[in-house]
């Protein structure tokens, strides 16, 4: 049986079959993990602009709210901190301008379903949907769902979760379903946690079993396994997505989990391998997270010459898609 983190051949894309570009990507203004870099309307409507100028159709908000935080004043969740900015219309006014449609993610309360008591998130999530709705189902860019409590293997509180909250969000407002698992790989987990790639995909033929009928499309992370894993990982990802009539995207992460520190970018050479290897499975790349990691705009510097480098493979001039006009 074959064990994520085993060394295997990499499969090179065929020089036929033309890379797929990144058509989308999050937004996460929470950050929960990732610094702020402070923008405020004027740097997001820039990076909107590029977004279309460089071919992207679709962000997703990663999570609408996380513990006592929230993008919007949400009267549905108590204890909240106060929240003085709303930027979810401003997301959803910034996607229509620019001919993108949003996903929009669901609350992430940081305990309940960690503790197992999945219902309590389950209630808390139906409440903040509807308000959602309420306030923003009118936005023409409001195209998706997506739910944003992420996991690596079938557990019984993940399939209510998945269920019970993606039912609702369809009931809300009847629109796709996207969610964005991860592998149970040797990159973030060690030792007997570690999941081989039969066990990987045995796992998500179950989950995708019990709630087929609420999720519609998939992009698996691909930062958890190994590079040279990721062909016969996705290989496996398409056929249960063919075999449970879901959508399969890539969620190709643009930042790095090989350096001990959170998160640089990516290194260019392996962003570039991993798009490869997603070209042949998935129907849309999509990224976490372009505002960070590779916007020429970013806090790190070397965002901007990852962008560059994505230009010069893409035939994109990086001279005309960039504003470097002050704001």
């Amino acid at each position: 049986m074959e064990r994520i983190g085993q060394r295997q051949e990499v499969r090179p894309i065929s020089y036929t079959q033309t890379v797929l570009r990144l058509t989308g990507t999050f937004l996460d203004e929470i950050t929960h993990d990732i610094p702020s870099q402070n923008w405020g309307e004027a740097e997001w409507r820039r990076e909107f602009e590029l977004y279309k100028a460089i071919g992207m159709d679709t962000v997703v908000i990663i999570r609408a709210g996380y513990q006592d935080k929230c993008i919007f004043p949400a009267k549905s969740v108590p204890g909240l901190l106060p929240v003085k900015h709303d930027l979810g219309r401003m997301f959803l006014d910034l996607a229509e301008a620019n001919g993108l449609d949003l996903y929009w993610g669901t609350f992430d309360s940081g305990s309940h379903w960690y503790r197992r008591t999945w219902w309590k998130e389950v209630d808390l999530n139906k409440a903040f949907i509807d308000e959602v709705v309420e306030r923003y189902g009118d936005s023409p860019a409001f195209k998706g769902w997506y739910l944003c409590h992420e996991t690596s293997k079938n557990d019984s509180h993940i399939i209510e979760l998945f269920r019970h909250i993606g039912g609702h969000c369809k009931q809300a407002k009847d629109l796709p379903v996207l969610i964005s698992p991860f592998p149970q790989g040797s990159k973030q987990f060690a030792g007997g946690d570690v999941f081989t790639l039969e066990e990987s995909l045995d796992h998500w033929d179950r989950i995708f079993d019990e709630t087929g009928d609420v999720v519609d499309i998939c992009a698996f992370q691909d930062g958890q396994i190994q590079y040279r894993e990721l062909p016969a990982f996705l290989d496996g990802v398409k056929a249960l997505g063919e075999k449970h009539d879901i959508t399969i995207w890539s969620n190709v992460e643009t930042f790095d989990r090989d350096m001990p520190i959170k998160f640089p970018p990516a290194d260019w050479r392996y962003l570039e391998l991993k798009m490869d290897a997603a070209t042949r499975t998935a129907e849309k790349i999509i990224t976490f997270e372009f505002a960070h990691f590779m916007s020429p705009y970013s806090c790190y510097p070397a965002a901007r010459n990852l962008f560059r480098r994505y230009c010069e493979a893409h035939g994109i001039s990086f001279q005309e898609v960039v504003n470097d006009r002050p704001l």
